[in-house]
């Protein structure tokens, strides 16, 4: 017998994961390796060291162990917004009318106000530890770089971020708070990098990409002595620090008597969908339950409904490992849709591969629809979501509405991974009628995949 559910589900700082949990130790089939775009060989470590933080490549590597303690010093950073909660959606489904049971993991409850900070607290530590002067990255809509420029603030790195054009214009409040963390904030694709000038001769006037600005990252990173580049998706390193949303999801639900039924989340890079199923994607490989999992991502930019799963450059400047991924090609810049975090060409090679298998399900979305269902659920839920997460809320109601024709009550659980409040200038295009829908066109997606590497 379920216990009365509240609201908000509360976990105790003493119930917090001890331990990142990694996804891949329990794949029989692993995901396929990353490949040295030199050689056409998987990569080794030491090429890796050259880019990332020694820590963080062993944990990239990883396919066994299971666990991964959380060092202490970021546990303690953690409890300054973790744990977050788990919340019961009660008026949302007294509004839709459904049977069924609505729970939101809302992880915009800390100043970088989205859950990338979980990650960048790990990646700015491992770089503190090994006595770097700085990083490098990239970031789309705004949310990785700025969760980034805290933690290095934190630790006293230098932080420069490569932020998509488009982003960079449409979102001037969260790059101010970028500068104000102490970042060095550049528009990408720009002039201060040999790669950022190839992409502006390739593409003149484009509004950029994350794959442009993974390139000029790198670039920066490799070029001055005593810095890396960290990246805030795709890398099967960044879904292991954000398993704790899943795990903490898990451990909230758990407590109450509860099994979800579906599980969803919005799919860019795939960090934020790839921590919040991770605990119950393990056990769905273990066959101790089972699960649907839903990948949401924009219909501008549908790597997994209608990418190719083939090895691909991880970035536009095609200076970064060649990963296995279901990917739109390196080449396919997306359209300057307001969901910046998910404009991205490619998915992680982890999710990719559990795609693959038939384990998770994946849906394309109209940005216009996702704003509906994001101002829908601000009027009643009372948060003001982030266009990325809303893609998770569209689908949450999509089922939500089903199970109401079927009579079903099901248990429907997905990411709130950020707030939208920087987002007020996509929002006014929405309101004021001015927002269109963009959905590549057949031809579009096969000049953009035209370009793959033969492997």
């Amino acid at each position: 017998m379920n216990k009365e559910i509240p609201y908000k589900i509360y976990l105790e700082e003493s119930e917090m994961p001890r331990d990142w949990y990694n996804v891949r130790a329990d794949m029989t089939k692993k995901p396929a390796p990353l490949l040295d775009p030199t050689t056409g060989k998987p990569i080794t470590a030491e090429a890796l060291g050259k880019v990332f933080c020694e820590e963080l490549v062993k944990q990239e590597l990883d396919d066994n162990n299971r666990y991964i303690p959380i060092p202490q010093e970021i546990i303690d950073f953690y409890k300054m917004y973790r744990p977050a909660p788990l919340v019961r959606a009660y008026c949302l489904e007294k509004k839709l009318g459904t049977p069924a049971h609505i729970y939101y993991k809302f992880e915009g409850n800390n100043t970088s106000g989205s859950h990338k900070l979980n990650s960048a607290i790990a990646q700015a530590y491992y770089a503190k530890q090994q006595g770097l002067k700085g990083v490098t990255t990239e970031t789309g809509a705004g949310q990785w770089g700025t969760a980034l420029s805290m933690a290095c603030s934190y630790f006293d790195l230098d932080c420069k971020v490569f932020m998509v054009k488009c982003s960079y214009e449409q979102k001037p409040f969260r790059r101010e708070v970028m500068r104000t963390y102490g970042a060095d904030v550049t528009p990408s694709p720009s002039t201060t990098t040999a790669v950022g000038r190839q992409i502006l001769a390739e593409f003149p006037g484009t509004s950029g990409s994350l794959g442009c600005a993974i390139s000029e990252a790198v670039e920066a990173a490799t070029s001055r002595e005593g810095y890396r580049y960290v990246l805030g998706s795709v890398l099967s390193q960044v879904m292991l620090h954000q398993s704790v949303i899943g795990m903490e999801t898990k451990a909230a639900l758990d407590k109450y008597g509860v099994k979800a039924d579906i599980v969803i989340g919005c799919a860019g890079g795939g960090s934020n969908l790839g921590g919040l199923i991770a605990p119950f994607m393990g056990e769905k490989l273990r066959g101790e339950a089972d699960y649907h999992f839903i990948a949401v991502e924009p219909a501008s930019c549908p790597s997994l409904t209608r990418g190719k799963y083939v090895y691909d450059y991880c970035d536009t400047g095609r200076v970064c490992p060649l990963a296995k991924m279901y990917t739109l090609g390196s080449a396919f810049i997306p359209a300057a849709t307001h969901a910046g975090g998910l404009r991205y060409h490619g998915m992680s090679s982890t999710l990719s591969e559990l795609y693959d298998q038939g384990l998770m399900e994946a849906r394309s979305v109209k940005q216009t629809e996702v704003f509906a269902a994001a101002e829908y659920f601000a009027r009643i839920e009372g948060i003001l979501p982030a266009p990325e997460s809303s893609h998770a809320i569209k689908v949450a109601i999509d089922e939500a509405i089903k199970c109401r024709e079927t009579g079903e009550s099901k248990n429907i659980v997905f990411g709130l991974t950020g707030t939208g409040y920087f987002d007020m200038m996509s929002y006014e295009k929405f309101h004021d009628g001015r927002m269109t829908d963009y959905e590549p066109t057949d031809e579009e997606l096969a000049k953009g995949l035209s370009k793959l590497p033969k492997v």
